[in-house]
This record gives structure tokens, sequence and C-alpha cells, in this order.
């Protein structure tokens, strides 16, 4: 009887370990305490503190042509999310010397890239209502964000600009936005 009762002792003990080692290991790991510093910092991930350095094409203080600002954007592989970052620092403007392209109030509604590379972009009303107009500064608006983009992002070809969700004649009343536009290097000095 006694070797029994002892093989029903190590079957208990058995069954117990395993219970043991299934509960610590299916329990969500914890992690340490947090003090008050850290609960407030948002989780950042190593991909945000990836930068590339790229050209952002502003206009001269003639506005005659565009000069490229070197600034370092967070990097994503994606095209269009990376697009976005380029479009919303040349809605911010120039860091100094130079002039914006964009009116200040203007904002990106929208942004994706086709499979044949051409972006598509979606300004507020703002980029039409607050244009000072005129050939020249139409040109050097259109090509700071064409070649912003093109020129950097190797996933963009052409640009497509839309104004308020819609396809629009013009920016300013000169230059047609009903076709996607390739970088123009000729405006850059």
């Amino acid at each position: 009887m006694g070797g029994k009762r002892h093989i029903l002792y190590i079957v208990i003990a058995i069954i117990a370990l395993n219970a043991i080692y299934l509960i610590v290991h299916d329990m969500p790991e914890k992690s340490p305490p947090l003090n008050e510093f850290e609960k407030n910092i948002p989780h950042v991930t190593q991909q945000q503190f990836d930068k590339k350095k790229v050209h952002l094409y502003f206009a001269d203080k003639d506005n005659s042509f565009l000069i490229a600002e070197e600034r370092a954007i967070p990097q994503s592989p994606d095209p269009a999310e990376f697009g976005k970052a380029i479009i919303e620092a040349l809605i911010k403007g120039p860091l100094e010397g130079l002039m914006r392209t964009i009116p200040v109030d203007t904002t990106l509604s929208a942004f994706y890239v086709t499979q044949d590379g051409i972006a598509y972009i979606d300004l507020t009303e703002e980029i039409q209502e607050q244009h000072p107009g005129g050939i020249k500064t139409e040109l050097i608006t259109i090509y700071s964000i064409v070649n912003s983009l093109t020129l950097n992002i190797s996933g963009i070809d052409a640009v497509k600009i839309l104004i308020g969700g819609h396809e629009s004649m013009t920016l300013a009343g000169h230059i047609d936005l009903r076709f996607p536009f390739k970088a123009n290097m000729l405006l850059i000095r």
C-alpha cells in the first residue's frame, strides 16, 4: 500500500508543478512601476526617432525661384505617411530667409499614393482663398509641393492637387490643376 501512496504523491506533485508552470507562464508580464514623470511620456517607437534629411522647396525673396531648405523629417517606409510629413512641414513654412509658398491656414485633408506613383494631395480651401495670386506665385506654390514630394520620395513620380476634396480647374486662375505634375527643375536655384 505504501508504494501506491508514494506514486499518488508523485502524480499530485507533478500535476501541481505543471499547474504552477502554466499559471506563471500565461500571466502577462508586469512592467516596473513608473514614476510620475514617466507616466506622462507617450510611448515612442524607434521608428518615430528615425529621421531622414529632405529638401523642402520654398520661394526666394523675389518669389521667382525655389530654394531648397534641408530638414530632418520623421521617416516612414510608407510613401503616403512620409509625404504627409513633408506637406505638413511645407505648410509650417521655412525656418529662415525664405518665403512660405502655402498660405498659413491651409491644412492637409488627405494624401495617398497610387500604385503607378501618383500622389493625390487634398488641401483645404484656404490654399485657394488666401493665395496672393499671380501666375509666377501660382507656379511657385504648385512646384514647391510637387518638387518637395517627387524629389524626396522615390515612390512618387507625379502629384495631383485637389482642393476641398474636389478637383479644381486652377489654384489662383492660371495653372491647370486637372492633371498630375512632375518635378520642375528649372524653377530651382
